[in-house]
Order: C-alpha cells, then structure tokens, then sequence
C-alpha cells in the first residue's frame, strides 16, 4: 500500500484517494516532500481530526449500503441526505465498479428526506431494473432497515443512521 502524508499531517493512501488528502483536500504532487514546518505546526495543533463545531466541508452520512453479493461483496457504500444516483461513472454518488451489469449512470437513485426522516429507492433512468425485496422497482419504494437491493448482478443491503431514533442537527442549516 503507497501511503503519503500531505503538508498538514494526514496519512492516506494515494491508490486510493488519488492525489487529494480525504481529510483537508489539500492536493499532494507525486513525489513531494511535506513542509517540516507545516508538519511540525500540526503537531504544535494535534489537529488531525475536526472538533465540535468545525464540521464545515463534513457532509455526514445517513445510512449505508453493503454488498452482500457480488464483484464488490464487503465493500459499503455512504448514502448522504437527498439523492444519491447510482452507477459505475466516476461522477456518480455511489459507484459500483466491478459489476458490468450495473448501468453506468443513473441504474437507480437512493433518496433520504431531511424533513421526512425518510429513505426511498427510485428507479433511474438508464436501461437496467432495480429490485427491492426481490420486487422490480417502477415507482418511488420507501426503505426500511436490512432491505435487500439487487442491482445488476450485485445484492446489497440497506443499513440507515438517520430517521425517527437519530438525524444530524441541521438547525444552523436553512436559517434565513
């Protein structure tokens, strides 16, 4: 494993992240040294992770997918508040890779309402079915806890964080 540590401190693995450090996004050109002084005012900080109350840039996550079956089986996958599409392209919010049977944009869309305290699968638009509980989805079907999603040649299981028992403070958010 090739890990880098970017001028604030962060260990990552660039296989992974590419050259962008997942915790500052500060970008590392290969090769680079980190500034001795950049590392050395960190340790002077001990910031390595957000305190409460530094959470801008943090999108939290509301539940999560994990494979049960298929390429990907183990490997979970964030599922943030609103939409979150589905599919192989890099630009998707959730990207299964390794299954060629999942459309690469759009194979369908998980949604979780803030205000509702809902999640609900929705077909996509691209030329593959999404099922839920062994069920093909053809309209907006409300998830609960431990359903089972197949798309493509993959199963998977929803797990959620947010909804009646839990849901993040938003109440800085959306004050006018």
């Amino acid at each position: 494993m090739s890990l880098t540590r970017c001028a604030n401190g962060h260990m990552f693995s660039t296989r992974k992240h590419g050259s962008t450090c997942p915790y500052c996004s500060m970008v590392v050109e290969p090769g680079a040294k980190p500034d001795n002084k950049a590392l050395a005012r960190v340790a002077d900080d001990d910031k390595t992770m957000p305190y409460l109350g530094e959470t801008e840039g943090i999108e939290p996550v509301t539940g999560w997918l994990v494979c049960i079956e298929g390429p990907q089986q183990g490997q979970d996958y964030r599922i943030m508040a609103e939409k979150n599409f589905i599919g192989r392209a890099e630009d998707m919010h959730i990207r299964i890779v390794g299954d060629n049977t999942i459309s690469r944009r759009n194979h369908a869309v998980i949604v979780y309402d803030p205000k509702k305290r809902n999640f609900y699968l929705l077909p996509g638009d691209a030329s593959g079915l999404a099922y839920h509980n062994n069920e093909a989805v053809y309209t907006p079907v409300e998830l609960t806890a431990y359903d089972v999603l197949q798309l493509g040649k993959s199963t998977f299981i929803f797990i959620p964080l947010c909804g009646v028992h839990f849901e993040w403070d938003n109440s800085n958010k959306g004050k006018e």
